[in-house]
């Protein structure tokens, strides 16, 4: 048998390969930081849906006309799951997309390290927006396994729920990512975002009960809503809600247009604070003074007191 030997690339081979690749390395290096703390996401993908499924789904439902009531058709738990499934995405967009973002700005300063190299800040974006539709879609997956072991995804077209979540979370997370980029001193801002922002989208976007069970006077935060309408077509998947095919239709389109829109404000947002774009000034530039040079002056003589 004949050894292989590995030959190490060249300087100018690896920066190519950071310039095609780039994305994906960052994307592996934000994984492997996720590793830390990897029990927690796991146990929060199974734990949570569990927990929501036990007191929501199965409690609540018991005491609603003896358990006996059903909602679009079908039981209260089959109703809710597909809603649990797509907020479980816009959380950990929350969560992801704030502050990791302004951390690689501001406090640790990650993406300054690969920008130095031959990658792009476009990559470094992207690379995290991988690392994180990744973790939708593991956590989508071990969610919808508990649906499946609670018996409340009837449909054999239910696991399109899955894609249906992770374009919801993106098109929460992206245009929330675009905003974090733009933030160079922590005011609270983000906790602002979680109460005004996040929980609103939560809870007024039908994940409990039919959005026309709202006053009209808030059912316009329901049909803005990236939630309402992944969870919407979580629905229309898991035991197959009845509505014009036009409406799913556009419902995808518009998920598909605020993620669109979210990676364009990203791009722009990361090429202007790591890179530079002619007529617009770096805004992490800093400018620093060089002291002041003594002036040169011919050395006086001691005054001998006649002068």
């Amino acid at each position: 048998m004949t050894e292989r030997l590995l030959v190490p690339l060249t300087p100018d081979a690896s920066a190519a390969r950071a310039r095609t690749w780039g994305w994906w390395y960052y994307a592996e290096h934000f994984l492997l930081q996720m590793r830390r703390y990897g029990s927690v996401i796991v146990v929060s993908a199974i734990g949570e849906p569990l927990i929501y499924l036990l007191a929501m789904g199965l409690g609540l439902a018991a005491v609603i006309d003896g358990g006996q009531s059903t909602v679009d058709g079908v039981s209260y738990i089959v109703f809710l799951a597909p809603a649990l499934l797509a907020s479980s995405a816009l959380m950990t967009a929350a969560t992801e997309f704030t502050y990791p973002v302004m951390g690689g700005f501001k406090w640790q300063r990650v993406y300054f390290g690969p920008q130095a190299g031959p990658m792009q800040p476009w990559q470094i974006a992207a690379g995290q927006v991988a690392a994180v539709a990744l973790r939708f879609l593991a956590q989508s997956v071990l969610f919808y396994a508990v649906m499946l072991l609670f018996g409340v995804a009837p449909s054999p077209w239910a696991w399109l729920q899955i894609i249906s979540a992770v374009l919801g979370g993106l098109a929460v997370g992206l245009p929330l990512m675009a905003y974090a980029s733009s933030i160079t001193q922590d005011k609270g801002q983000f906790a602002l975002v979680q109460r005004f922002i996040i929980m609103p989208l939560f809870l007024f976007s039908g994940t409990f009960y039919p959005l026309t069970n709202l006053p009209v006077a808030l059912q316009w935060i329901g049909w803005i809503s990236p939630q309402w309408h992944a969870a919407q077509l979580g629905r229309i998947a898991s035991y197959g809600m009845q509505e014009p095919w036009t409406l799913t239709v556009l419902r995808v389109l518009y998920l598909v247009a605020l993620a669109v829109l979210g990676w364009w404000l990203v791009w722009r947002q990361f090429t202007l604070r790591l890179g530079w774009i002619q007529g617009t000034p770096d805004r992490d530039a800093r400018v620093v003074t060089p002291p002041r040079r003594l002036e040169a002056h011919p050395r006086r003589r001691p005054s001998s007191g006649r002068d």
